[in-house]
């Protein structure tokens, strides 16, 4: 799903991906919808970030819940792009980059932004399927903020969000770069725009972004996993505080069960006394 591009075809008519044909209605909606899905989920994540310093809300569990989903999914969707782009290498290491169909027809949409760079558009959709899982990671750490103890999603929750942090930022100057009119995209996956277009070039980013991918779902799998062994843990930090007036009562009847329970060996001894 990473094509090198920018300045023209090298010796063997490697240029970058050309995404090519004309835009259609379809390709507009495809763009729209996908980064509608990337801000919606930012959206949910600021709010669920805002309402969990305060007191617990019924809606605060399922919505965490289902933005985790939505960046599963997405990284799902996202991760076997790379998987098949690798295996495209495999079979033609000399041809340029491939994308599945629906992502050509989603990078077209994109590319709407400004036509004469026909970059662009892939790289906009890098930039927002990755930003779709930072948010489902980010999610995995807001739903268990009001667990008690240390758990092991969060920890590997954590580690996921420093690691596609760094990953989002590589996106976000790749698309700067191109946006702003450089001959080729410069990041650390194209050696700063080092690397002349070209088979080699090619080689690098598939095999760049396929290994980040890769460590990152890996990483998102072990949060995912420890999230379903301690799930108990997480939903009983969501559990309804009790109201204010039924405090005291709760706390007189803790008393009366612990004097009831302290009388008891009292009695015994009495009565063994009396015997």
């Amino acid at each position: 799903m990473d094509h090198p591009h920018g300045g023209p075809a090298g010796p063997a008519g490697h240029a970058g991906h050309e995404m090519g044909g004309a835009v259609s209605t379809l390709d507009t909606w495809a763009a729209v919808l996908f980064i509608g899905w990337a801000v919606v989920m930012w959206a949910a994540v600021v709010v669920v970030a805002y309402a969990n310093r305060g007191p617990v809300r019924p809606w605060l569990f399922r919505t965490s819940v289902a933005v985790i989903g939505l960046g599963v999914v997405g990284q799902i969707g996202h991760f076997q792009e790379h998987v098949v782009q690798a295996g495209y290498w495999v079979a033609n290491p000399y041809s340029a980059a491939w994308m599945t169909p629906w992502a050509n027809s989603i990078a077209r949409g994109m590319g709407q932004v400004d036509p004469t760079k026909p970059a662009l558009g892939m790289e906009i959709l890098h930039l927002t399927g990755n930003f779709i899982f930072l948010a489902g990671l980010v999610g995995i750490v807001q739903i268990t903020r009001r667990a008690t103890g240390a758990l092991k999603a969060r920890k590997w929750a954590k580690m996921g969000v420093w690691m596609q942090g760094i990953h989002g930022i590589e996106h976000i100057v790749l698309t700067l770069s191109v946006a702003l009119g450089a001959s080729r995209a410069i990041g650390l996956s194209t050696w700063f725009g080092a690397i002349d277009p070209g088979p080699a070039l090619v080689t690098y980013r598939v095999w760049w972004h396929f290994v980040a991918n890769l460590i990152g779902t890996a990483i998102l799998a072990a949060a995912l996993f420890h999230l379903w062994k301690e799930k108990k843990a997480v939903k009983d930090g969501y559990l309804p505080e009790p109201a204010a007036g039924d405090r005291p009562l709760l706390q007189a009847s803790d008393s009366a069960e612990h004097s009831v329970r302290g009388a008891e060996p009292v009695r015994e001894r009495e009565l063994v006394s009396r015997s």
